[in-house]
């Protein structure tokens, strides 16, 4: 694909100084049209009242879900489901009060990142440099793309294993690699942000996968309702361990950008072209995007639940303990609870890749594009906005060559894991400033109870973080 220079020139990076060149008009910038944006049924995010939603019905209710509902989701990708996978087979349902002791602490750290994308019109990037040292923000913004170019290396893997593993290893691991990749370039290159954030939501009911293997998993009803509720703490090294992986996976840095920056880009898909437009939120339109979030988090949390439910009932029930990825427990899983567990588990991992890794790539693009100034949304057509779909199709080249240059993607996701567990604690702490800021939210700075939440997630992160070291060393 030939790349127009004229939108956003790949030298204006190492030439600041100079004049950007003008956009061309918003009819020749956009993909797609206006009827892809109607057609999608997608309201921009926060903008619906939820009482007009709710009065057309189901439908209505499923058009308020938006960001929200697919952030969640995709915080459910391979790599999370292998660390959910791996505490269920090694502490059975020891870590199972572990999904509803999060799930509060999700929905206050997303709301926060919506309410502050929402009310400024800006996304997290931006926001942080305009509180922040733009060093500090630089170095949080490349280390935050570095993690998740590793995640996706990782989730393609997951998605070829899952391929193979249907294929009954007539179907190479590899071979699927560059395929899955491809598809993630085109679909973010070529198609409209409407019909993007369309593929979005549908992915997200592969993940319904996992809610049926319990089933298929018969567990102890009262065992599990018990351990749901009462927490079983016991201060070992693999335990700390472990839980510190589940904080890392359901709190992870990329979402809080992803957030902010769905929340602007679908304002924008509204027609709110102008930051002034885009400033300012109404009750109303808050509560909407409350009820995504909530909505998104219950998501991720109940899916994290049936797979350490899952992973508990059947493979450590059965003396399988040493589970280090998705794709190890959906081969556990098809001799000890049928070739349709086994299916199942191995589609999901296949939808979750597909979902996730365009998350990840668009993360990373996102994040640096706020922080280092240049133009670029996924609405918006490649040949414009170069710099922009670059970072993306660096990312996910990057992620295939992991997987070919032989390096172990169980190793490499220690060290998203390691990155994501440091960079966590202090962008909590700086996105909780920027909520409790009445010069940048007014009146809509964060609650006493938002705060309280946001502080202790910041606080358990970062205990987290020294315990992962600790553990390391």
């Amino acid at each position: 694909m030939q790349m127009n220079l004229r939108g956003e020139p790949l030298r204006r990076l190492f030439a600041p100084g100079k004049q950007e060149p003008r956009d061309p008009s918003r009819r020749r910038l956009k993909k797609g049209s206006a009827a892809d944006a109607a057609a999608s049924g997608a309201p921009a995010a926060g903008r619906s009242s939820v009482d007009e939603a709710l009065s057309k019905g189901p439908i209505g209710a499923l058009q308020l879900l938006g960001p929200g509902l697919v952030t969640g989701a995709s915080d459910d990708d391979p790599s999370g489901i292998g660390t959910y996978s791996q505490v269920g087979s090694q502490f059975g349902y020891g870590l199972l009060w572990t999904a509803l002791f999060t799930f509060p602490l999700m929905v206050a750290v997303q709301e926060l990142c919506a309410r502050i994308a929402l009310h400024t019109g800006e996304g997290m990037g931006v926001a942080l440099k305009r509180k922040f040292p733009m060093p500090v923000v630089v170095v949080a913004a490349v280390a935050l793309c570095v993690a998740n170019t590793i995640n996706v290396g990782a989730d393609l893997g997951a998605i070829g294993a899952g391929g193979a593993l249907l294929s009954r290893g007539h179907i190479q691991a590899l071979w699927l690699l560059a395929p899955a990749a491809a598809l993630m370039c085109v679909l973010q290159l070529t198609m409209s942000y409407a019909h993007i954030f369309r593929i979005f939501k549908w992915l997200t009911l592969a993940l319904f996968a996992y809610v049926f293997t319990v089933v298929l998993s018969h567990p102890p009803v009262l065992t599990v309702l018990f351990n749901t509720v009462v927490p079983n703490i016991h201060l070992s090294a693999a335990y700390i361990a472990g839980l510190v992986a589940v904080l890392g996976t359901t709190i992870s840095p990329y979402l809080f950008f992803w957030q902010a920056s769905s929340e602007v880009d679908e304002m924008k898909a509204a027609g709110m072209t102008r930051h002034r437009d885009r400033k300012g939120v109404t009750s109303r339109e808050l509560r909407a995007a409350r009820v995504d979030v909530t909505t998104g988090m219950a998501f991720s949390q109940l899916v994290m639940y049936c797979i350490i439910v899952t992973s508990a009932a059947v493979l450590h029930a059965h003396g399988v303990t040493q589970v280090q990825s998705a794709q190890q427990a959906a081969s556990a899983l098809q001799p000890l609870a049928g070739p349709v567990a086994f299916i199942v588990f191995s589609v999901g991992l296949i939808g979750t890749g597909l979902l996730a890794i365009p998350v990840l790539a668009a993360s990373s693009a996102y994040s640096l594009k706020e922080v280092l100034g240049f133009k670029g949304t996924l609405a918006d057509k490649a040949r414009y906005r170069p710099t922009f779909y670059l970072v993306i199709v660096v990312s996910l080249g990057v992620g295939v060559g992991i997987n070919l240059l032989g390096i172990n993607p169980i190793q490499a996701l220690f060290f998203t894991a390691v990155i994501n567990g440091i960079l966590a604690p202090p962008l909590l702490v700086l996105i909780t400033l920027i909520g409790s800021d009445k010069k940048i939210m007014s009146r809509r700075v964060s609650s006493t109870r938002s705060r309280v939440l946001t502080w202790i997630a910041a606080g358990l992160m970062g205990a987290a973080a020294v315990a992962l070291l600790i553990t390391s060393l």
